[in-house]
């Protein structure tokens, strides 16, 4: 954990240049696509959960399920078998055979949810072209995002084995570079922007990022030799 420590330290930086880079990457889609439609269901499904969170009971089998059968799925994608999953309000368990950090961090940055109405709306488009109801698709895709988003909050302010596992300073910055990649993915298969116009971005504000942390890093370094060499 103390190496993973450092690499998360490490990747530090990488999350201000992902931020920055969400940033631009929404600014240019919003100026190509316009807010069109499908964005403003997207955010009303986004809206809507967010207000159901803070008026309703929260659905926590619910997520405990999700969350089990994301280890489940990501175990399969691996090579795992996975058996035994176990739901409570409490909390829940799955039991396979081998893992990996991304087995074990999967369910705080892949979306279950979001993925499933993906997976039914792609199927419903290779029989229904174009898709009927996108709107409705879109907000669904808004509803569970940010049931993904606002339980991996609740859920990261507790006390998790899954994060202590891999150590919280590595799980933390991996799980939001996560995020924020999916969400980079998404902006790029769904609106005008384009994957290499994405990669443009993201390039770009990783090397600002580090060529700055290194013009710091010098500087700091210069200031320390003037320091010691003054009488």
């Amino acid at each position: 954990n103390f190496l993973r420590c450092l690499l998360g330290l490490a990747l530090l930086p990488m999350c201000w240049g992902f931020l920055r880079s969400l940033v631009d990457a929404v600014a240019v889609a919003g100026a190509a696509t316009g807010l069109s439609v499908e964005a403003v269901s997207l955010l009303g499904g986004m809206v809507a959960f967010a207000l159901c969170w803070t008026t309703l009971s929260h659905p926590v089998r619910t997520y405990v399920l999700g969350h089990e059968l994301t280890h489940a799925l990501w175990g399969l994608l691996f090579g795992a078998r996975p058996s035994d999953v176990r739901v409570s309000a409490s909390g829940g368990s799955v039991r396979l055979t081998k893992s990996n950090f991304l087995i074990t961090l999967a369910p705080y940055f892949f979306p279950f949810y979001t993925f499933l109405v993906i997976v039914v709306a792609l199927v419903t488009y290779a029989f229904l072209r174009p898709l009927p109801f996108l709107p409705l698709w879109m907000f669904l895709i808004g509803f569970t995002w940010s049931f993904h988003l606002l339980f991996t909050l609740e859920t990261l302010s507790e006390r998790q084995s899954d994060i202590t596992l891999y150590g919280r300073v590595f799980s933390w910055v991996f799980i939001f570079l996560a995020n924020v990649a999916l969400v980079l993915a998404f902006l790029a298969a769904t609106t005008e922007l384009s994957f290499s116009q994405l990669w443009a971005i993201l390039r770009d504000r990783l090397i600002s990022v580090h060529v700055g942390l290194g013009q710091s890093a010098a500087a700091a370094w210069r200031w320390t030799l003037d320091a010691f060499r003054r009488p």
